[in-house]
């Protein structure tokens, strides 16, 4: 089966043709065998899960300073998972040196593995990058990334955690 491109737009997709790698629509990308059901949990479960950082970081959509996660300058090589809830995010073959002191890569894993939201929030207009599986925030996406996809998702390090390749 070929990916589709669609064009989201609040909780509705339209396809719009055959899978482009382009930046515009390589982010705009949902196979239809991958679309998994949320996971759900209570704000207490998560509270009793997560360290108080990573609960403001990904229930509350907060951001760790530049230069401060543990992630931000790490080279080990293996997969990115969700602190939340261990679905795969980012390989890191894509994770690259943006100077911006959080975690960079220029694609996920899979494109349906990480969502993306408009976000308006502190006076600006930004694409929000959240885990698919749990809506756990991750951080933002922006068009000034390396090729191939022209991306950077700029993550924070207390959304992820790294398991090593062995």
């Amino acid at each position: 089966m070929v990916p589709q491109a669609v064009e989201l737009s609040g909780d509705r997709a339209t396809r719009i043709g055959p899978l482009s790698t382009t930046p515009a629509t390589f982010r705009k990308v949902l196979h239809p065998m991958c679309m998994a059901e949320k996971l759900k949990k209570s704000d207490e479960q998560w509270r009793q899960q997560l360290s108080p950082e990573q609960y403001q970081i990904t229930r509350q959509a907060g951001t760790e300073p530049a230069f401060t996660g543990k992630y931000w300058k790490t080279k080990t090589p293996g997969t990115y998972v969700c602190a939340c809830c261990g679905h795969p995010l980012f390989d890191s073959e894509t994770k690259f040196d943006s100077g911006t002191g959080w975690p960079s890569f220029y694609q996920p894993t899979r494109p349906e593995n990480v969502s993306e939201h408009t976000d308006s929030s502190h006076g600006m207009v930004r694409t929000e990058a959240r885990c698919a599986h749990c809506d756990a925030h991750l951080g933002h996406v922006f068009d000034d990334g390396p090729a191939p996809t022209g991306l950077r998702y700029c993550m924070n390090s207390a959304s992820l955690e790294l398991k090593e390749k062995k």
